[in-house]
């Protein structure tokens, strides 16, 4: 690759990134290298919303609803690509990239990440699963303890996108190993033959007794959702994809040594060779998300609510709480071992508690992008690594004092937290549509079918914002 002069371009009106300095793309690194954010978006998504809100659901309305679900991940793939598309082309977050616009954005998003990610429902969830493992204990104080060792492994991390791609590595193998064991010794061919019907001949109709509040929160989960979506490309950046390799990465304070610079923006040259590489990036990015987060988590969501049909649909002994996976364990272990219930409590525990560790490290990785950049940019204590870890610890002491001053019940902690995904997903689908259309150059911009996708995705979680703010108000102010 040939070496230029890093240079800075604002041409007026060009939809060239102002402020940008001028390198080449890097040559596109083999697709086996870049298997991992789509890994780790997966790993931290198969959470709430695969083994608790959508098995939940299908519990008490059946498999009428998997249309909804794979609907769900469908529209987020198009959101994702799209976030990728601008980091990948400019090595600059997209929150960093709305901020430049209006602070207000930035402020909003993380805002929004705090009140996401502070209830800590996943966790507790984990906890409350655990104590069904081992015979006993207090859901609270287990949890506390799992976020402290969280925060440590976080904090003794020397580049800590690693030490969070392991974790979930290791999360998503042995959840598919489990999924591989409940196709063989559990789910019938009958239940097999009943969702691909109800998918088929269901589509648009909603069961009864699910209510949209339920829906947005379970929309919110299948997958990845709100916040977490938008750090794909602090994830994409510290993997070294395309621009985000000028970038150094986000390291630990106390055992790294380079430091996120959430504040650098690059464009490349609109030659034949950089766009010729631009095409590989491209290609490559898509099937690697495509492969890893979009296929698992069909994969994933599709056999859990078929478990949860075959096990526990049409009982009337279940409510909005963990304790109903207490009970799947109990008939796993009926029809099959108790063997397979320890397992399935075991991967559920260590499941919930691998998404925990994600989604703090999803809220530290964006607050502490836009801190740095928007307040701090001059700041030599505040460092972006110093920034994380102050969110990170923030959030585990505020959650923690959450769940000792009583909110300890798991599946409200959810419902909470992935409304808040739903919505703030919808506000930034809006801006990533004006920023992939007005902020890249012309031959690498949103167009097309991916911006009829994106419009499509706008439209999806604005109908259920709008009808669950409508129910609500029917039904407590009318």
């Amino acid at each position: 690759m040939s070496e230029e002069v890093p240079t800075t371009v604002r041409p007026p009106g060009s939809g060239e990134p102002g402020d940008a300095e001028i390198r080449d793309l890097p040559e596109p690194m083999p697709l086996r290298r870049m298997v991992g954010p789509g890994v780790v978006a997966v790993g931290i998504g198969l959470a709430a919303g695969e083994i608790i809100l959508w098995p939940y659901l299908t519990s008490i309305g059946g498999l009428g609803l998997l249309w909804l679900a794979l609907t769900t991940l469908v529209v987020q793939t198009v959101i994702n690509m799209e976030i990728e598309r601008y980091t990948l082309a400019t090595g600059q977050t997209v929150v960093a990239a709305f901020s430049r616009w209006w602070k207000g954005w930035g402020i909003a998003i993380c805002l929004a990440g705090a009140f996401q990610y502070v209830w800590p429902g996943w966790a507790t969830s984990g906890s409350t699963v655990f104590t069904y493992l081992v015979g006993g204990g207090d859901p609270v104080w287990v949890t506390v303890i799992a976020l402290g060792v969280i925060g440590a492994l976080l904090s003794a991390s020397k580049v800590i996108y690693r030490t969070v791609e392991r974790v979930e590595v290791v999360k998503v193998g042995l959840t598919l190993f489990f999924l591989a064991i409940v196709v063989i010794f559990v789910i019938s061919a009958t239940s097999w033959g009943e969702g691909a019907k109800e998918t088929a001949t269901g589509f648009g109709q909603i069961p009864d007794g699910v209510t949209f509040t339920m829906l947005l929160s379970a929309i919110g989960a299948a997958g990845a959702g709100g916040v977490h979506n938008l750090v794909l490309s602090n994830w994409i950046r510290d993997k070294r994809y395309g621009m985000g390799a000028h970038v150094p990465r986000l390291v630990s304070p106390i055992t790294g040594q380079e430091e996120a610079a959430g504040t650098d923006r690059y464009a490349f040259p609109q030659d034949e060779t950089n766009l010729a590489r631009w095409k590989t990036w491209w290609k490559r990015a898509n099937a690697e998300h495509v492969l890893t987060f979009s296929v698992v988590c069909v994969v994933t969501i599709t056999i859990m609510s078929l478990l949860a049909y075959e096990t526990l649909f049409g009982r009337d002994d279940l409510d909005s709480s963990p304790e109903f996976l207490n009970i799947q364990g109990d008939i796993l272990s009926d029809q099959v071992g108790e063997w397979l219930k320890l397992l399935f409590f075991a991967i559920v525990t260590v499941s919930l508690w691998a998404a925990a560790m994600g989604l703090l490290d999803v809220i530290g990785r964006v607050a502490a992008d836009f801190l740095r950049r928007s307040y701090l940019p001059n700041s030599a204590f505040w460092t972006e690594s110093r920034l994380y870890l102050a969110v990170v610890w923030g959030e585990i002491i505020l959650g923690s004092f959450i769940l000792l001053a009583g909110f300890t019940q798991p599946i409200a902690l959810l419902v909470v937290s992935t409304c808040a995904a739903s919505v703030v997903t919808l506000l930034y689908s809006v801006l990533l549509v004006r920023l992939n259309t007005r902020d890249l150059p012309s031959a690498i911009r949103l167009r097309g079918a991916r911006l009829g996708g994106m419009a499509v995705a706008i439209g999806f979680y604005g109908f259920f914002a709008v009808a669950m703010v409508v129910t609500q108000i029917r039904d407590n102010f009318l």
